[in-house]
């Protein structure tokens, strides 16, 4: 190729660029070492209530003190706001008027997970189950025969609060959803992927001896619910609950297990709800380490992004609108401005192209393991149905920030056009008039019970955080 056109092209083409050709040995090691930090912190946050958990016991190690809306701030405060156990805000008081605006990043802690329901105890030819209803979008046939472990609160009617967690040390037992031998497939064989296995179906098998009181042999006990009511003694013996207190509590099927490290070479991560805690970790380690910056920082861990961003800890509720008002009144701005002027990464994944896939993605607009974070103008479906498009102008102010900071990235669509589908809280950020892009990390199998992302991209995506908090 004559000099002239390599120069020209190297001019005037776009090309994704490797971390691994960008970074160095030492950088590279950095982003192990953060890998390692992020991984325990997956293992323990596999609900959203375990995530603000884990994200308020980091903030209080960098001297991170509680918020209630109406306190007196000042530059310099270093604050948080636990919402009802579920979502989280964390934020730094900067040393520039609030009117100059509020850096804001703002992932989710929710991921895919069978929750169980009210009436969920019960037993059918020797075994005992617990009925479940999946929480978010869910492929069905990933969730069977799999180790699972059970998470959440119990809530008594006294007000008591007892948190559970089944499965996950080693000498725990696990649970799991049974499916039929290949011997007696024929006829689930021939269905459609998604009508193989039903919501009604994904019951999950938690024990199959009866009880017996120590003086009753084993040959004259009665066969009625005694599975079921050795299952209830066992919860009621460990946790001091009844079936009844299983009217109002909050329990989940996760996968049992600690995230792995994926390859020879250790440099993908796999594990169970990193849709969108790969996200959610960088931005919260982003503003925690901050020391009086220019513009207020702030992360937001926000729940019930799968099912919509609804609710009183959703993105879609009143939270964020009330802690600009109150801090806007606070330091004497007005939160309209304040919005105005504020900008928003919704740090939410992006599907990284698979080559076992290759059908399902434009490769000219995939995000690409190992090449950095991802800059998604828009996300939605079809006709970018559901979702917030951002502008040019913020487009070019985030290339900007990341170029000047030395921060490889790129920019994707989700798929190909019609192939699908899917949204962040982007959208809801925008609606209170604050200029939102996404930014977020590649992903393979998003939504399956062990997902994979590349370690040096989860690091790009801490420095992209860490740059706009600068800026």
């Amino acid at each position: 190729m004559p000099e002239e056109i390599k120069k020209l092209k190297e001019q005037l083409f776009y090309k994704k660029r490797s971390v691994y050709e960008v970074r160095d040995a030492e950088q590279i090691e950095a982003a192990m070492r953060f890998a390692e930090d992020y991984a325990k912190f997956l293992d323990e946050s596999k609900t959203e209530r375990e995530a603000v958990a884990a994200g308020i016991r980091i903030l209080k190690s960098k001297g991170f003190k509680p918020y209630k809306l109406g306190d007196n701030v000042k530059p310099g405060d270093k604050l948080y706001i636990d919402n009802r156990g579920k979502s989280l805000m964390a934020f730094v008081i900067g040393t520039e008027p609030l009117e100059s605006g509020i850096r804001i990043s703002a992932a989710h802690v929710d991921s895919p997970r069978l929750d169980l329901k009210q009436h969920t105890v019960y037993e059918d030819g020797g075994f005992g189950y617990l009925k479940t209803h999946y929480y978010g979008g869910i492929r069905k046939y990933q969730w069977t025969t799999i180790p699972l472990a059970l998470h959440g609160v119990v809530i008594r009617a006294d007000g008591a609060s007892i948190s559970v967690n089944i499965g996950e040390d080693e000498n725990d037992p696990v649970f799991c959803i049974t499916d039929l031998l290949p011997h007696l497939a024929k006829d689930q064989a021939t269905k459609a992927l998604d009508s193989a296995f039903s919501g009604e179906g994904l019951n999950i098998l938690i024990g199959s001896r009866p009880y017996a009181t120590k003086d009753e042999p084993f040959e004259t006990k009665s066969p009625d619910e005694r599975v079921k009511l050795a299952i209830l003694k066992t919860l009621y013996d460990k946790y001091g609950i009844t079936e009844n207190d299983l009217i109002s509590a909050e329990l989940s099927a996760v996968p049992a297990g600690k995230a792995r490290d994926i390859g020879l070479d250790r440099a993908m991560l796999g594990g169970y709800g990193q849709d969108d805690r790969v996200c959610a970790y960088p931005i919260l380690m982003a503003v925690a380490e901050l020391e009086a910056p220019a513009h207020t920082a702030m992360c937001i861990f926000a729940d019930k992004e799968e099912i919509g961003s609804e609710g009183n800890t959703g993105m879609k509720g009143r939270l964020l609108a009330d802690v600009i008002s109150e801090l806007s009144k606070t330091l004497g701005a007005d939160e309209h401005i304040v919005r105005a002027s504020s900008v928003c990464l919704s740090a939410d994944v992006a599907a990284g192209f698979d080559p076992l896939y290759p059908e399902v993605f434009e490769k000219n607009n995939s995000a690409i393991c190992s090449c950095g974070v991802v800059l998604t103008k828009f996300t939605g479906s079809r006709g970018k149905s559901g979702t917030n498009d951002a502008s040019a102008e913020t487009v070019a102010r985030m290339r900007r920030i990341f170029d000047e900071a030395g921060i490889v990235w790129q920019t994707a669509e989700l798929g190909k056009v019609d192939q699908g589908g899917g949204g962040t809280v982007a959208m809801y950020i925008a609606n209170q008039n604050i200029d939102t892009i996404d930014l977020g990390v590649p992903v393979l199998s998003m939504h399956a019970p062990f997902e994979i992302i590349s370690k040096v991209d989860l690091y790009e995506a801490y420095l992209a955080h860490l740059a706009f908090n600068k800026h």
